[in-house]
């Protein structure tokens, strides 16, 4: 059985809602706002993680349809957008295994979003944007 990597909610962060814009999601986003210097740094105008970035909270880079973890790359093959909440469909990659991956997303604020899954193991992870 495969445990739950928090590094597959990324693929939530690249949906838009009527009341917030796919540009808006794009950055560095952490499940603790204040390990955001810890986990991100820009490097040649672009979002990276910083070196052993996984040692502190989970975190995510949006870019467009592309998003990372420290362990992952996904990319969004679908969404379905319900208002407030979105069901998204990714393609996601640990370097080993391709697997898609699907994920509800709820909105709860300009800079803040909540990711949830039901599946084999169910979660629920709050996340906040990282001042970049």
């Amino acid at each position: 059985m495969r445990t739950f990597n928090p590094l597959l909610t990324l693929v939530l962060l690249v949906t838009q809602s009527a009341s917030i814009q796919a540009a808006d999601l794009n950055g560095a986003w952490s499940i603790d706002a204040s390990a955001c210097g810890q986990m991100f740094a820009k490097e040649n105008n672009r979002l990276v993680f910083k070196k052993d970035a996984d040692l502190h909270a989970g975190g995510l880079i949006v870019q467009g349809r592309q998003i990372a973890g420290t362990l992952q790359k996904c990319t969004v093959k679908s969404l379905h957008d319900d208002g407030p909440n979105m069901r998204v469909t990714a393609s996601c990659s640990d370097g080993v295994a391709i697997s898609d991956v699907t994920f509800d997303v709820t909105f709860t604020g300009e800079n803040n979003i909540t990711l949830s899954s039901n599946g084999v193991v169910p979660m629920q992870m709050l996340y906040a944007r990282c001042p970049m």
